[in-house]
């Protein structure tokens, strides 16, 4: 341990060269490559590196309440076990962006090194020129994927699998500006899952991947699909999981679901051979009143007393209906396995389209008998 002289010495120059302080300061909650990157940037324009990390009560006002995910006095070890780092302060003040003032008017270091995406600028030069200190912004510059301490926990919180989606009645309702008060979309997870590393599904098959991916990445996932210009449903009932009725609106809310179990092997999907693409789709002439009958009478038919296949194929068919009118290419025909309904599982032409069957033998014929076809099953998930 240095001695309190040695201390002093240090304190006066570094290398035998004149000390050349330099201060940054941060949240830092959890360390990641792109601060260490960044210290070592700021270390480069001076000699003295001092940094700053805002103490656990000015993270949780800042942070709309959040708790420091690690303890003050690991971060405090764990920044300054650094090469590059000379000296850490915690900063306690509650100014916003200066928790560390009371530290930069003590230390008064020759320079101040902010990022250049920092939203305290002003603030920061103004306190540079209380003591003479360089304002110095540095841009983010890394040689690998950037991250951040937001995606960091996003990853960590981010489930290992999900199910993807298919929806019988009411799509298109689920976009904003396509909303009707008193309509409703109704829609169920479905199995095989998914994950980042298996994926058994053909990309773009309107099962709501790109819902799925957004939320095994740790994305917002209704915020990701209401960001491209389509509707929240996938996202909505791949969360939620289940058979899910939906109220038709700005948001997901919802109406009731249940495990769907008497969808129990009694659905198939069939691939089109190209893929499906919503976005492009969402503005085109379609009949939302049919839309809107379809969600009504598929609401109706898995209403916990009724939950009836025979009744939620009638709503298939309808929006099976509005999809030819649309444009879209008859899909093929399964008559001769009993099949009781069909539809496009997407908006966009293309992807996966639902089969409905009355009985798990008729569906399993199906698929073996059908290239390009695959059973599925409702997900629910454990509690």
């Amino acid at each position: 341990m240095a001695t309190a002289v040695q201390q002093q010495q240090h304190h006066a120059e570094v290398n035998g060269q004149q000390k050349v302080k330099v201060f940054v300061s941060g949240c830092y909650d959890i360390l990641h490559g792109g601060h260490v990157e960044f210290f070592k940037q700021a270390k480069a324009l001076g000699n003295y590196l001092v940094v700053s990390f805002a103490s656990d009560a000015v993270l949780a006002g800042h942070k709309q309440g959040r708790r420091s995910s690690i303890p003050a006095e690991h971060k405090k070890a764990l920044i300054g076990s650094l090469r590059m780092v000379d000296e850490v302060v915690v900063g306690e003040g509650h100014k916003a962006g200066l928790d560390f003032e009371e530290h930069f008017l003590r230390i008064r270091p020759q320079l101040l090194v902010v990022t250049e995406d920092d939203k305290y600028g002003q603030a920061k030069r103004e306190l540079c020129a209380q003591v003479g200190a360089q304002y110095v912004v540095l841009p983010k510059d890394l040689d690998y994927q950037p991250t951040s301490t937001t995606q960091i926990l996003a990853n960590i919180r981010a489930p290992s699998c999900c199910p993807l989606r298919v929806d019988f009645a009411g799509g298109w309702l689920d976009v904003p500006k396509h909303a009707r008060q008193g309509a409703f979309i109704v829609n169920c997870a479905v199995g095989p899952l998914v994950s980042l590393n298996d994926w058994q599904y053909e990309v773009g098959g309107g099962l709501g991947g790109s819902a799925a991916h957004a939320l095994l990445c740790g994305k917002n996932s209704v915020q990701s699909e209401l960001d491209l210009g389509v509707g929240w449903q996938d996202p909505a009932v791949i969360q939620e999981t289940g058979l899910c009725v939906w109220r038709s609106g700005a948001i997901p809310q919802l109406d009731f679901k249940s495990s769907g179990s008497f969808l129990q092997g009694k659905l198939a999907l069939l691939w089109t051979g190209k893929p499906h693409v919503t976005y492009e789709k969402t503005d085109l002439q379609r009949d939302y009143d049919l839309i809107q009958q379809a969600g009504s009478m598929a609401r109706q038919a898995v209403l916990p007393e009724q939950e009836s296949v025979e009744a939620l194929a009638a709503a298939v068919a309808v929006s099976y209906k509005m999809q030819l009118q649309e444009g879209m290419e008859e899909l093929p025909s399964a008559t001769e396995h009993g099949e009781l309904a069909k539809k496009y599982c997407g908006g966009g032409w293309g992807g996966y389209a639902l089969y409905m069957f009355g009985s798990q033998q008729r569906r399993d014929a199906f698929v073996q008998g059908t290239q390009g076809a695959r059973s599925i099953e409702p997900y629910l998930r454990q509690a």
